[in-house]
């Protein structure tokens, strides 16, 4: 029998909608903050020659600096204020919340602390987030030195000026992305890097046509291409949206002279728990470290740095395989710290329920994480899969990151997020309704 969330939204419809007045505030609001973003991207850094710049990323757009580009929604290749994006302030995230597992005073500090706890690791994240730009905007400015003709006055005044333009930007959007999903639908950093990437599949796509038109790439390719890309969104959306549910058993109880029968439900445990974060993550720590090799690596930079700048090349071994444990580590760090076995089973037995067959407590506790830890590496290797799969087919044939496994990835998933967050608000609101008018119906009657 279909639960009561099930049956709502099953009568969702336009007027559901249009009756919804606080989810189109929150709409509006989304797209008005992504259209802020966007415009940001178009803002070049003072003190650089827009042409020059150009011709020298497009030497090393296919590289890592490409995949660089396509969470920046392009503003790389323009210098935008906005190059960074969000990527300092992913990788600090990622480094609070490992050292947080490791510090008992961190994990307690997040665990027990409340909001003021939150707040207060929310706050050695920016902190973090401000080191890592700065580290990364000093590196490019040194990087865009080296290039021939792009710095207009080298010096340390440009490079001043260069970090805390960056520095600056990405600011401004960790700002943006909380105001979104404080204000708006949906997470508000996924939907910025979400929003970078769908802004630019359009030209991408006209650019993969005239290569397959003129000849560049043959017309099999291309076909088998889009077939792929078709297959990647078929089973992520699967995958996706897989569970493995736990029945759950309640037993009989009597309340007064009313004796009630034990009812049952399942514990949905999903397939990939992580989401998308394991993607988002391994690339971050990856581009962290390997834009800075890049644009150093230009000019008369050693000869060790040449090489491992080529190591972390798109499709390269070395590139693969540390992106493939990112992927994997990652997915299992993230799912231990968003879903936690022995607080389920605690919760379970105090309710009174129980998985057949099963002993409620430590035993149920186990049981659940012997599942999950199971589900989680097939989880693993689909995003793994998913990630890396389409990146070496697609760098055997050129054809840009914006239709890359990766950003299929974010797109289906973030996506699927946001209309699960929009089909949520609408519920409530037809669930309001529906109270409402039984209240008006019992005054009436009375």
């Amino acid at each position: 029998m279909a639960s009561a969330a099930e049956q709502l939204a099953r009568n969702l419809n336009f007027s559901t909608f249009s009756k919804a007045k606080a989810l189109q505030q929150r709409i509006w609001f989304t797209l008005g903050a992504l259209l802020v973003y966007r415009l940001g991207t178009f803002i070049p850094v003072p003190g650089i020659d827009p042409d020059a710049f150009r011709a020298t990323f497009e030497q090393s757009q296919q590289g890592i600096i490409g995949m660089f580009n396509m969470f920046s929604g392009g503003a790389v290749e323009r210098m935008a204020i906005f190059a960074l994006n969000l990527i300092p302030y992913i990788t600090a995230s990622i480094v609070v919340q490992v050292i947080s597992t490791a510090s008992p005073r961190l994990e307690q500090m997040k665990k027990e602390g409340g909001e003021a706890g939150r707040r207060k690791m929310n706050q050695y994240t920016r902190y973090l987030a401000v080191v890592f730009c700065a580290v990364q905007a000093y590196g490019i400015a040194v990087g865009l030195e080296a290039s021939q003709g792009v710095v207009l006055n080298p010096g340390w005044f440009f490079r001043v000026s260069t970090v805390i333009t960056l520095v600056g930007g990405t600011m401004f959007l960790m700002w943006l992305g909380e105001q979104i999903t404080a204000r708006g639908v949906g997470n508000g950093i996924s939907l910025i890097i979400f929003a970078g990437i769908v802004a630019n599949l359009p030209t991408t796509v006209a650019q993969t046509l005239e290569l397959s038109r003129t000849g560049a790439i043959p017309g099999i390719a291309g076909l088998g291409m889009l077939v792929l890309a078709l297959v990647v969104i078929g089973v992520i959306v699967f995958f996706e949206r897989a569970q493995r549910r736990l029945l759950i058993q309640y037993p009989k109880r009597q309340v007064g002279n009313k004796m009630f029968q034990g009812d049952s439900s399942h514990l949905p445990l999903k397939l990939n728990t992580s989401g998308v974060i394991p993607v988002i993550f391994g690339s971050s720590l990856l581009l962290l470290p390997a834009t800075i090799a890049s644009f150093a690596a230009q000019g008369n930079a050693p000869q060790w740095l040449q090489v491992v700048t080529a190591l972390l090349g798109r499709g390269q071994p070395l590139y693969l395989a540390l992106f493939a444990f990112l992927i994997i580590f990652f997915a299992f760090f993230y799912t231990a710290i968003v879903f936690n076995p022995t607080e389920t089973a605690d919760n379970l037995k105090r309710s009174g329920g129980f998985i057949p067959g099963i002993r409620p407590g430590e035993r149920t506790a186990q049981h659940i994480d012997y599942v999950l830890t199971r589900i989680t590496v097939i989880g693993a290797l689909y995003l793994t899969f998913v990630a890396l799969i389409p990146e070496v087919l697609f760098s055997q044939l050129a054809i840009s990151q914006f239709i890359g496994g990766t950003s299929l990835l974010i797109m289906v998933t973030v996506t699927l997020d946001t209309v699960s967050q929009v089909q949520s608000h609408l519920i409530a609101q037809q669930y309001e309704g529906l109270v409402k008018k039984s209240r008006l119906g019992g005054g009436k009657r009375r």
